[in-house]
């Protein structure tokens, strides 16, 4: 894995230091994830691809953001609390962070370095109301909103970024999970 992105430090839920290191040999799925968005039923579609690919290699990070009008305002243990209650979630989950702005995580300023644009649907009906209401990014590398995805290889590449509004259980996702699996 290169050693830019996979030693940044970030922490889990219970409390663990880790790196994408760690995950050295899968391919990772990474996700800001939020609890009150209206995105938030992605929870189950990534549960589901974590229950299905795991056993090939799969990893899905879930990294709570509340960077986007308020919605993951909680605790990390409400957090936790909510995704294992609300949408069964074992997949593994960070302690709260910033995805975009001055406070920007390291990881998600080198993932978006990486994968400076991502994957999206045309028209996006989500981009198209996000600008309607001044909620759009500032530039195009910004994360867009909630349930943003990027996929790294098992050689810690960044290979695929994906939009807000494209689901874990799009073609366009399965494949390049399937062909970094592969």
């Amino acid at each position: 894995m290169s050693t830019d992105i996979t030693s940044i430090p970030f922490t889990t839920m219970d409390g663990t230091q880790t790196t994408l290191a760690d995950y050295t040999g899968s391919v990772v799925l990474i996700v800001n994830v939020a609890s009150k968005c209206g995105l938030t039923p992605q929870y189950e579609a990534l549960e589901t691809l974590y229950e299905d690919k795991r056993d090939a290699g799969l990893v899905v990070l879930g990294f709570p953001a509340n960077n986007f009008a308020g919605q993951e305002p909680g605790s990390n243990d409400e957090i936790v609390a909510f995704c294992k209650g609300t949408f069964g979630v074992q997949f593994p989950l960070a302690q709260k962070i910033s995805v975009k702005g001055p406070d920007i995580h390291p990881l998600y300023a080198a993932l978006t370095d990486a994968q400076p644009s991502a994957t999206a649907n045309e028209p996006s009906e989500l981009m198209a109301k996000l600008d309607e209401h001044g909620l759009g990014p500032e530039s195009p590398s910004d994360i867009a909103w909630n349930f943003e995805k990027f996929l790294i290889d098992r050689n810690g590449e960044v290979v695929a970024r994906f939009a807000p509004d494209i689901t874990p259980a799009d073609e366009r996702v399965l494949s390049a999970i399937d062909k970094a699996l592969a």
